[in-house]
């Protein structure tokens, strides 16, 4: 694991590497906007994908680096995003855009522009909780390049069954018992880490796929 700090106009990025022996891909992923990098998804699909022939690469956001407890607006985000993208092609391999939760939004805005050979999208906050009708179906379909979307099926954002038909070559997993945190309650029929594993299969597998 190795740290590597990146200037940006919107202050002082970082970036965890989580290296695979010999990568096919980098997968680079953002944080919401309530955490960082230590987010339990996160930190298992580092923990799981260099196993499978893919780098991940976490990056935190300039104002979490500062330790501000509010993120900026989303020009500033995708800002931060952008400045860090030459980094993460530094590795020599195609590299996938991803995120949870607003890391996924600055994925999906931004992929087309960068060049991204796909996007992951966890817990997309598809609408404000209890507010299904400010939809942001248009900013995920808008990414321009393929997309997996994991998402809790107690997503208050936007369960599984909400999303719209997504285009050919999409894929949408979802994940028991799972909530926007991909928490899972202590009673039911799914554990934490079994719930953290179909997000991990999910992930994996999918990314082995965009190169066959």
């Amino acid at each position: 694991m190795d740290k590597e700090t990146i200037e940006t106009s919107a202050g002082t990025a970082r970036v965890t590497w989580h290296p695979a022996e010999d990568p096919r891909t980098v997968l680079a992923l953002g944080h919401g906007a309530g955490g960082g990098v230590e987010a339990r998804d996160l930190a298992a699909l580092a923990g799981a994908l260099p196993r499978a022939g893919v780098t991940v690469a976490l990056v935190e956001q300039p104002w979490r680096v500062a330790g501000k407890k509010v993120a900026p607006a989303p020009k500033t985000l995708d800002a931060g995003w952008r400045e860090v993208w030459p980094a993460l092609l530094a590795a020599g391999v195609p590299v996938v855009a991803g995120g949870r939760s607003a890391g996924a939004r600055v994925a999906c805005r931004t992929a087309g522009e960068l060049g991204a050979e796909a996007v992951v999208a966890l817990s997309f906050p598809l609408h404000p909780p209890g507010k299904p009708e400010k939809s942001r179906a248009d900013e995920l379909l808008g990414a321009g390049v393929p997309v997996l979307v994991v998402q809790g099926e107690r997503d208050p954002f936007g369960r599984p069954e909400e999303f719209p038909a997504l285009p050919a070559g999409w894929e949408l997993a979802g994940v028991p018992g799972g909530d926007h945190g991909f928490a899972v309650p202590k009673r039911g029929g799914t554990t934490q880490e079994e719930a953290l594993t179909v997000l991990t299969d999910a992930v994996a597998g999918w990314t082995e796929r965009l190169g066959s």
